[in-house]
């Protein structure tokens, strides 16, 4: 549960998560396993069945920790210990609910996180003198406008992921499964500095055109378009993402042109990020390229999602979503276009708002990567 954040960055977000709560008019927040956690106080925690809960009372007073005293050990070192917070544990057969609301002080509406499973909530509910509304977007005040130090990361990742890019000519060939590709491209993110691969899409031909697509068990041929989208945490919990796309041979013209165009929409969607613009304008600037190539039909899902300790979280690059971007929020660029039975490509890029415009996180060649065919 350790954390490369000096623990005084923690206090600091559980106190501004407080004022934020204070200013919600709310109880408090109720934190459980997940990413909000870990951006909080730097916890890795999973839920189970026994309710783990930090406790942020709106009033003032100390965050505490409501955990199962079989596992205490797992939290010395979090900020909860280093921050010298409460610790209020609990065995088999005690009420953890009357802990967490001993804790936050009064039974008034509190915001729990995404996270929480219907598990813990729905007792929580029935103590509360009102439903418990999300936490999101009030947390999201502060995890979507990145520090230095998160920026840090991120860049870091993003390197990674750009280095096993560069290595795919070892990997992704003609005569080999998506599934064995995929697997040495597993091994690699792992050897470049993650601690996992938590995503590793190889789509092929016409796997291509499914967005989601993982792996099969498909055979790789010459001619072939094939959609790389990888990406998993560093140590610190950061993530990568980054989309290539790759031809196993010369491919066919029309198929390269469109290419191309997809690569002017993503181009021309990144020189539109600055602070002020609007999520969903960024969103449609990749639109109305693709449309003036004649490829806005073939472009099926957003453009965008941000991310940071969550692989996809807030501010989301899509239509109807009004609000500006500010420096330091950070999100993929990732237009596509998809041929369904045939074949798709995607181009993605990880970008952080600066003051003047964006930063690319990911600097590997962003056209069609034309590999050797066998």
């Amino acid at each position: 549960m350790s954390s490369v954040l000096d623990p005084s960055v923690f206090g600091r977000r559980l106190e501004r998560a407080a004022s934020l709560a204070a200013g919600a008019g709310l109880a408090g927040l109720l934190v459980t396993p997940g990413a909000d956690l870990r951006y909080l106080v730097g916890s890795e925690a999973e839920s189970f069945e026994r309710l783990t809960c930090l406790v942020i009372p709106a009033d003032g007073r100390p965050a505490s920790l409501v955990v199962p005293h079989l596992e205490l050990g797992a939290w010395r070192t979090s900020a909860v210990t280093t921050l010298g917070l409460p610790v209020l544990d609990w065995i088999d057969g005690a009420d953890p609910y009357a802990l967490v609301l001993d804790a936050l002080g009064t039974p008034a509406t509190a915001a729990v996180t995404d996270a929480m499973p219907a598990l813990h909530l729905i007792p929580l509910n029935t103590r509360l003198a009102a439903p418990a509304v999300s936490a999101t977007p009030l947390l999201s005040q502060l995890w979507m406008r990145k520090d230095e130090s998160e920026i840090a990361q991120l860049r870091e990742a993003g390197a990674a992921i750009d280095r096993v890019h560069a290595g795919m000519a070892r990997w992704l060939r003609a005569g080999r499964t998506e599934r064995e590709v995929g697997a040495d491209i597993a091994s690699a993110i792992v050897a470049e500095g993650h601690a996992r691969a938590d995503f590793v899409i190889v789509g092929s031909g016409p796997n291509g055109a499914d967005p989601h697509h993982e792996v099969s068990d498909r055979v790789i041929n010459n001619g072939d378009i094939v959609v790389v989208d990888i990406g998993g945490p560093l140590p610190s919990g950061y993530n990568s993402d980054c989309t290539r796309t790759y031809s196993i041979g010369a491919p066919d013209p029309a198929i390269a042109a469109q290419i191309a165009a997809l690569e002017e929409a993503q181009a021309s969607a990144v020189a539109a990020v600055r602070p002020g613009i609007s999520a969903e304008a960024i969103d449609a600037r990749a639109r109305e390229s693709l449309r003036r190539a004649g490829l806005g039909e073939f472009f099926t899902h957003r453009t965008g999602h941000g991310i940071g300790l969550s692989v996809h979280e807030a501010p989301y690059i899509v239509a109807g979503n009004t609000l500006a971007v500010e420096p330091g929020m950070a999100f993929s660029v990732e237009p596509g276009i998809y041929h369904a039975g045939e074949w798709g490509a995607r181009i993605e890029d990880i970008v952080v708002v600066t003051a003047d415009g964006c930063e690319r996180l990911n600097n590997q060649p962003r056209g069609l990567t034309v590999l050797p065919a066998t």
